[in-house]
């Protein structure tokens, strides 16, 4: 096996973190350790100002109205649950739009309710050559009992970056709620929430944002909450002497201690992009996707799958060679060049079939903040001796 190691599995977890995310754990807990709003000692007042120093820089980081509109969960699964599950728990016989490209964290929840309140949803196809959904397609699936858009901002499997503010503007003219996965933009493309026009947005804190695993964010349009019933309830901290969860934000929507080793880390991570700027690496990722796509291009046996154009994507590659299983190529990219990849289905099988590799999947290289031209020279020269290498064995 290759003693070097190439991270290119930024689209599951950002690796390497900021040097500061790991000491900002670390600090948080050798010297403070305690839980906010639990105790009027000094450490419990510093781990409430950490965490609200996290919220600020989260707000500032997608353009939110203001920092209480962040509410803090385990990762991007649970922040879209608190969505999906608040909006359609209730909603006996209703109806749901997402899209093909959607991850299995949108798809598994609207299919288990189907079974469980009859809720039919659409699910909107895509592109077969560039993954891009028409928003028009929204539009004409929108039914009077839709209670629910659902769309994925970037592919996990291809990059496409969906028209998400087109269809938070079809959803809003039609008073339905919009969620918006933005799991594998955030960090990586500028984004305003408020631009957007959506209700929710989701994502994690531990992939673009640079902060650990067990993090996550739910961005709650001022106002909204008085449509999104609690999916949980519990102590916060705050309000103790009601017997009901506080109408306030984002306490409304944050029970339990929070996981504060993580959010010192989230906090640090989302620093160091601010301070880095999301332009410049908007445009380090269109540098990296722009070599990698004219580096692969017209290479026998080798398809790379998803836009052509750089700003219509990030940088996310499905690939495929002739004669390999996506596990097999990702095996070889391992043991002979020491690239780490991603093989298989990637948790959104009808972004598979809608491109054409299902059931087999691909194999995914994707790149993060700490990628460099190099990588991917060296990357592009692996996939290209592969191809013309023939099948293995």
């Amino acid at each position: 096996m290759m003693t070097r190691r190439i991270y290119m599995d930024n689209s599951a977890t950002s690796f390497p973190k900021p040097a500061e995310v790991a000491e900002a754990m670390a600090r948080f807990a050798r010297d403070c350790g305690a839980s906010a709003g639990r105790g009027a000692y000094a450490e419990a007042r510093a781990c409430g100002e950490m965490i609200a120093t996290c919220r600020r820089r989260v707000a500032a980081l997608i353009g939110a109205e203001a920092p209480e509109r962040i509410v803090f969960a385990l990762n991007c699964t649970e922040a879209l649950m608190v969505g999906i599950r608040g909006l359609l728990n209730t909603a006996r016989g209703a109806h749901a739009i997402t899209t093909v490209m959607d991850h299995n964290s949108v798809l598994r929840p609207l299919n288990a309710l189907a079974e469980q309140t009859g809720l039919e949803t659409t699910f909107v196809q895509a592109d077969a050559e560039t993954s891009l959904v028409d928003p028009d397609d929204v539009r004409r699936a929108i039914r009077p009992n839709t209670a629910l858009i659902a769309v994925v901002h970037a592919s996990n499997v291809t990059g496409s970056l969906q028209p998400v503010g087109e269809v938070a503007a079809i959803a809003c003219e039609a008073g339905i709620p919009c969620l918006i996965d933005a799991a594998q933009s955030v960090g990586h493309v500028p984004i305003d929430v408020q631009a957007w026009g959506a209700d929710l947005v989701a994502f994690p804190g531990h992939k673009g944002a640079l902060g650990p695993l067990g993090t996550g964010v739910l961005y709650v349009r001022e106002g909204f909450e008085g449509r999104l019933p609690t999916m949980k309830e519990g102590g916060t901290g705050t309000i103790s002497e009601q017997p009901v969860q506080p109408p306030t934000m984002p306490d409304r929507y944050e029970t339990g201690s929070h996981n504060a080793v993580g959010l010192a880390g989230l906090s640090a991570g989302v620093a160091w992009l601010l301070a880095r700027g999301i332009d410049d690496l908007r445009r380090h990722d269109l540098g990296l996707s722009e070599q990698f796509l004219a580096g692969t291009d017209g290479v026998a046996g080798l398809t790379v799958y998803g836009p052509r154009v750089p700003a219509d994507r990030t940088a996310v590659f499905s690939v495929t060679v002739c004669g390999y299983e996506p596990y097999d190529l990702a095996g070889v990219l391992e043991e002979r060049f020491g690239i780490c990849t991603r093989p298989g289905i990637h948790c959104a099988p009808l972004a598979h079939r809608a491109i054409g590799t299902f059931p087999a999947g691909t194999c995914r290289l994707s790149f993060g903040a700490f990628t460099t031209a190099d990588d991917v020279a060296l990357a592009v020269d692996a996939l290209r001796r592969i191809a013309a290498g023939g099948p293995p064995g």
